[in-house]
């Protein structure tokens, strides 16, 4: 067994898993098109304010796709111990995570492609003056929150809880970037949430700058690999 076999083994997982498909991809896709195709035909400047709301929901997209759906998955297959026997295998324990990992971005990286698809012919926002550009930062993203996703399991007694257990990210995902609607925030707080790595690449698509959103990203990304150092779970805490 290879990396790549265990790359293909969390996809096919994925796409079998009905349950985590309506959580992990039709309702997030929903919202990213949704959204801006209500706001297109709602508002006075439509095409502007479904733009704005489209790359506000990328930061939903990473948040379920990415960050809640690799949290679900480690967590389920760790408590039916399949970790644990692929670790039997001669496997690393690298090339396991890594190929969990990657699979889940792909996946996330593939959706926010269809996504801004889908929004440039049904709500009329346009592709990305750097298209290169947006997609660095997209699959930066994407693999960023699929590995905070990986170190997050840490805190997660099993796996039933694991999708409630990630909803407070979600929502200081959705919060932080805009996707929620303008809501008032303390002034001291703004400059807090613009170091979450959901925020990030949001600023990365509407501003084309992409210096200081990979430093932010890159940050998180030696965090999330010192936290599965550290604290991931190859088995159930047994009582």
């Amino acid at each position: 067994m290879s990396l790549a076999a265990t790359y293909r083994l969390g996809t096919r997982l994925f796409w079998r898993d009905k349950s985590m498909l309506f959580g992990s991809v039709i309702t997030p896709v929903g919202l990213a098109v949704g959204m801006p195709v209500l706001m297109r035909h709602v508002t006075r400047d439509g095409a502007a304010n479904a733009t704005a709301i489209f790359q506000s929901t990328i930061a939903i997209l990473l948040a379920i796709t990415a960050f809640m759906n690799i949290v679900v998955a480690l967590t389920s297959r760790r408590d039916q111990l399949v970790l644990k026997r692929l670790r039997s295998t001669r496997l690393t324990d690298g090339q396991i995570l890594a190929g969990q990992i990657a699979g889940t971005a792909t996946q996330t990286v593939a959706l926010i492609l269809l996504c801004a698809i889908t929004v440039r012919f049904a709500a009329d926002v346009p592709f990305p003056p750097d298209p290169l550009a947006f997609a660095a930062v997209v699959v930066a993203g994407s693999a960023v929150l699929s590995l905070l996703g990986a170190a997050y399991t840490a805190v997660v007694p099993r796996a039933e809880l694991a999708a409630a257990v990630t909803m407070p990210v979600f929502l200081v995902a959705g919060v932080s970037a805009g996707a929620m609607g303008p809501i008032p925030l303390p002034s001291w707080l703004r400059p807090v949430l613009d170091l979450l790595p959901t925020t990030a690449v949001v600023d990365a698509v509407r501003t084309g700058d992409l210096l200081v959103p990979l430093l932010v990203l890159a940050g998180w990304a030696l965090a999330g690999l010192a936290a599965v150092r550290l604290w991931f779970r190859w088995e159930p805490r047994r009582s």
